[in-house]
């Protein structure tokens, strides 16, 4: 009884804070309802003490937002995808690389920090933020004073770029298109990049998402190559195949399949012009959800805690893939 209590009266914090944010945005036109969400349920997660007694009903926002990204796939043209697939894939794939490889030598190279943590934070700031991290640790056998560095590292890149993605979007005055595909490459979680693309237009979340969700599906053949970079190393904890097989598979972003079976129904006309209306709507409703609980999990004293050198080479490696990118998009898109 007591689960369930904690569960209801987590969601309907949640429904809350969401609301809270819708009503903000609709007094401040010129902020979007998902962002002031977010800071809604930061200062709610960083004023309000323990939030204990609504722990499990916060702890789904993740479920709300796959779901909401599921069913934002039916609003999603396939024909879109197919004639951009080999750019975007060449993109993803190029920007990936890059990533990991700058801050696996800058982490060796300039800044001393051991081969674990590095590759920690090459895989949370370039595939999919923490999940990466997390993925990778159960790979590699990394310590959780590690992944503490590293996780916390990505939420701190993550609150930040929540802020500053839309006001250089603004600010340069970059398409729907590019700005989506922009903050779909290189943004780190998936959760501020759906918040900043739908914040700067429907059109631009559609690609940050569609983006995103391409790179986040690189989680296991990262995992897997650090996996087995790591075995070849003499004094390092090693996983049966067996069991790594089935870590990767538990961490593999499995909603991918959902989103993707959606899209294709959309397309062939399963579902109608109305359905999908509607299902835009639902997925909006979903987002708010999880915004929020994103929002009540960002603890600014876990941000402080993070390390000088962590944040130091992923703010490097960051400038140099980001701008790139910018660059590259705005002559090829």
């Amino acid at each position: 009884m007591k689960d369930r209590t904690e569960l209801l009266s987590g969601i309907l914090l949640l429904a809350g804070i969401g609301l809270l944010g819708r009503g903000i945005a609709t007094i401040i036109p010129s902020i979007d309802y998902l962002i002031a969400t977010i800071l809604v349920g930061v200062l709610v997660g960083n004023t309000a003490g323990g939030l204990g007694w609504a722990k499990a009903g916060i702890e789904t926002h993740k479920l709300w937002l796959e779901a909401g990204i599921v069913v934002m796939g039916a609003s999603v043209a396939f024909d879109r995808v197919v004639g951009a697939g080999p750019t975007i894939l060449a993109l993803i794939v190029g920007t990936v690389a890059v990533a990991i490889l700058s801050v696996e030598l800058l982490s060796r190279r300039c800044f001393g920090i051991t081969q674990k943590t590095g590759s920690l934070l090459a895989a949370g700031s370039s595939i999919c933020g923490v999940s990466a991290v997390v993925a990778v640790a159960g790979s590699i056998d990394a310590d959780e004073r590690q992944i503490a560095y590293a996780a916390g590292t990505v939420l701190l890149f993550d609150t930040l770029t929540l802020l500053v993605y839309p006001a250089v979007g603004h600010a340069l005055g970059l398409s729907d298109r590019v700005f989506g595909v922009w903050a779909g490459l290189t943004m780190f979680s998936t959760g501020p990049v759906t918040a900043v693309g739908f914040a700067f237009s429907e059109t631009a979340g559609e690609w940050a998402v569609l983006v995103k969700l391409a790179r986040n599906a690189l989680i296991g053949l990262a995992a897997t190559g650090y996996a087995l970079y790591y075995l070849r190393r003499p004094g390092d904890g090693r996983r049966p195949g067996k069991e790594k097989t089935s870590h990767l598979w538990r961490t593999f972003p499995k909603f991918v399949f959902g989103f993707l079976f959606l899209m294709i129904l959309a397309s062939v006309g399963v579902i109608s012009a109305d359905q999908v209306t509607s299902l835009e709507h639902a997925s909006n409703w979903l987002f708010m959800l999880a915004f929020a609980g994103l929002g009540l999990e960002l603890r600014l004293d876990d941000l402080r805690s993070t390390g000088f050198e962590p944040v130091a080479v992923v703010l490097v490696s960051f400038i140099v893939v980001s701008t790139t990118v910018l660059g590259i998009l705005t002559v090829l898109l």
